[in-house]
């Protein structure tokens, strides 16, 4: 008989909790202890919070699943509910949504939980009140001529940085910024001396399960303006001083790697022949000849480049706009003109095509496509505006250039980089001919005799008279010119081509693979490395919390074992705009399993917690970001260490009554 009640206990595993069978749920009371948390339920207790927490409360005997709901009201009145979940197994929760800046006196938020019983429902806990605060605007650190830089902030996606001198702002997603519109054509103390900034950090809208539609900020508060100095401008042979983010890195192979794509730092303005410049432009490679490329900044007149993923300035085209552009800051816009000193042209990676947001697990397929959210309501901030969860996400709003660089092993592998000057030439007016078999009409495509006078983003006119056509210069190649919009008239062998308005050539003064290969200057070329930030999902034990196997609400630091489905949190990491998280039965080799409600390989998510879809048995678990910096379909981050957690069935023991058995969870 011991037996059979043996496996009959078994059987009602899945109702573990339930103190007797026929529990009433009259007598049973609500939920209590519910309170907030970030990474652990036994952190110091808090009612104010800068991202949304998570959440947990004291099991309920006889509890099959709880529901938990977020308002605005502490009556939990309909229209001021912003969350409600009823279909918990374990009593934690992590609200998958943002929350709006809101205080009250005493509180403006307010969260509740309640059990849901075999017959009925217990009373609602009583409420827990918090508050949604902004984090501190971020403030200036110790930097270089030439950078902002600034303290990040946890959790921010971006940061607006206000140029006020300049009358513009600026989106990045690092800590870094260059001070381009100062320096270029001027590059003069009258202009670059001070700069006056703000700042303020940006928040991505998570607002899939915000049940009312409450409005959310996407941005915190602006800081006070800040005042940054800077020497003047240095001259001589162009010398490397290193790159910039949260740390330094001198290129050396004791230097730390950078966590985020840096800051470009040099002194000087010479090319190793002795010619200066008051332009310049970055280049990056994989390797130490300078061969391969993968990194080409805008040009600038600073001592320094930051990438920004919404553009170069606006390069001036004629010698009057140079003139203007000395007499004032230039505004962003796009580049023409550009050439290496060989004559290739080159197209800047802040020009480059927009990065597309990762909003599936690479290499997977998830059954369940996630919400199609509205149009973005704050493009000009660039943030994300995202819905959708699980396997799949949605995200809206401008991702801008992908301005960062994959991830090395540093020392062993690295980039190198070099700083090459840049010189501004005025073409004067440029004229060929149209050649055999001439162009037709609603071409855009004209053969002509001689094509090296002209520059891509000319404006030329072909033809004479009447039958003339204007137009931009998109292509030259192959003894043909290429324009913007088909040709409104057909032009005949010998008709003439010319510009109708100056050029400016932006020409690199030194090839790269010249100067890296010369032994006399190593002050010209300098290595570095990127490691991105992975999430930390632990500080002696992991930060996790759920019920133990005698039915305690606990974190992983009082238990190695967990009954249930635990909470599982980890800290904001550097550059990260969504996070990818996974479970497999082994630490070597990790296998990833099946989300059992998207059948993904694990999930996305915009928060910093989730709760682990675990059954029995001993799992591992892991953390990545994806950085939007990267280039489309390449943009995960660094995995956390795998950690460890131990799902235990409930222990029970035989209370024998009469004829009839009962079977009770042990206490």
């Amino acid at each position: 008989m011991t037996v059979r009640f043996l496996r009959i206990a078994s059987l009602l595993a899945v109702a573990a909790f339930a103190a007797t069978a026929h529990a009433s749920s009259a007598a049973v009371a609500g939920p209590t202890g519910l309170h907030g948390f970030l990474l652990r339920a036994d952190e110091a207790t808090s009612t104010t919070f800068q991202r949304t927490p998570s959440f947990a409360w004291n099991p309920v005997p006889g509890a099959v699943r709880y529901q938990f709901q977020l308002a605005t009201s502490s009556t939990f009145r309909d229209n001021g509910v912003l969350y409600d979940n009823a279909q918990l197994l374990t009593p934690v929760e992590a609200p998958a949504l943002t929350l709006p800046w809101i205080t009250g006196s005493p509180h403006s938020l307010y969260a509740r939980a309640r059990a849901i019983l075999a017959s009925g429902t217990s009373p609602w806990s009583a409420p827990y009140g918090f508050d949604m605060a902004p984090p501190p605007p971020p403030t200036p650190i110790s930097s270089y001529p030439g950078v902002l830089r600034w303290t990040p902030v946890e959790g921010a996606t971006g940061y607006q940085v206000w140029l006020i001198d300049v009358g513009k702002f600026e989106l990045v997603r690092t800590n870094v910024l260059d001070e381009r519109e100062f320096y270029t054509f001027h590059p003069t103390l009258k202009w670059a001396g001070t700069v006056r900034w703000r700042i303020r950090a940006i928040r991505g809208d998570v607002f899939n399960y915000r049940v009312n539609g409450i409005p959310v900020a996407p941005t915190g508060a602006w800081s006070p303006v800040y005042s940054s100095t800077n020497p003047a401008m240095s001259t001589g042979p162009i010398t490397l001083t290193g790159t910039l983010s949260d740390v330094f890195a001198d290129g050396s192979a004791k230097a730390p790697a950078q966590r985020q794509m840096p800051a470009f730092l040099w002194t000087g303005n010479q090319t190793t022949s002795g010619t200066p410049a008051e332009l310049f432009r970055v280049y990056v490679f994989t390797d130490k000849q300078c061969l391969n490329p993968v990194y080409t900044s805008a040009v600038v007149g600073s001592p320094s480049y930051a990438p920004r993923p919404f553009g170069p300035l606006q390069t001036p085209q004629s010698a009057a706009a140079i003139q203007g552009a000395r007499a004032s800051y230039l505004p962003d816009g796009t580049e023409s003109g550009n050439v290496m000193y060989d004559g290739t042209t080159v197209v800047p990676t802040e020009q480059t095509a927009a990065a597309s947001a990762t909003t599936t697990i690479p290499g997977d397929v998830p059954s369940a496509p996630g919400t199609t959210p509205p149009p973005s309501s704050t493009p000009s901030t660039g943030g994300t505006v995202a819905g959708g969860g699980g396997g799949a996400i949605t995200v809206a709003g401008k991702l801008g250039a992908p301005v960062s660089l994959w991830d090395t092993n540093w020392p062993e592998s690295g980039y190198y980089w070099t700083v090459i000057p840049v010189s501004a030439t005025v073409l004067g007016a440029a004229s060929t001919n149209v050649v055999a078999p001439g162009a037709t009409k609603g071409s855009a495509v004209i053969p002509v005799l001689d094509s090296s006078n002209f520059r891509v983003g000319m404006t030329i006119m072909i033809g004479s008279g009447p039958s003339a056509d204007t137009g931009t210069i998109t292509v030259i190649g192959g003894g043909t010119i290429t324009v913007a919009a088909n040709l409104a008239n057909s032009h005949v062998s010998g008709d003439p081509m010319v510009s109708i308005s100056s050029f400016v050539v932006y020409q690199d003064l030194e090839l790269p693979q010249d100067v890296c290969a010369d032994i006399k200057h190593p002050e010209r070329v300098q290595r570095f490395g990127i490691e991105s930030e992975p999430s930390l999902t632990t500080a002696q034990a992991p930060f996790a919390t759920g019920l133990s196997s005698t039915g305690r609400l606990v974190s992983a630091v009082n238990t190695s074992q967990f009954y249930g489905q635990p909470l599982v949190a980890w800290t904001p990491a550097l550059g990260a705009q969504i996070y990818q998280l996974q479970w497999s039965k082994k630490k070597y080799p990790f296998v990833a399993q099946d989300d059992p409600a998207t059948k993904a390989k694990g999930l996305l998510t915009f928060s910093t917690s989730a709760v682990l879809p675990l059954g029995p048995g001993t799992w591992w678990y892991r953390v990545r970001g994806f950085d939007f910096n990267l280039p489309s379909g390449a943009q995960q981050m660094g995995w956390s260490d795998p950690e460890q957690l131990v799902i235990s069935r409930p222990k029970f023991k035989i209370a024998s009554s009469g004829a009839k058995p009962k079977f009770k969870l042990v206490p």
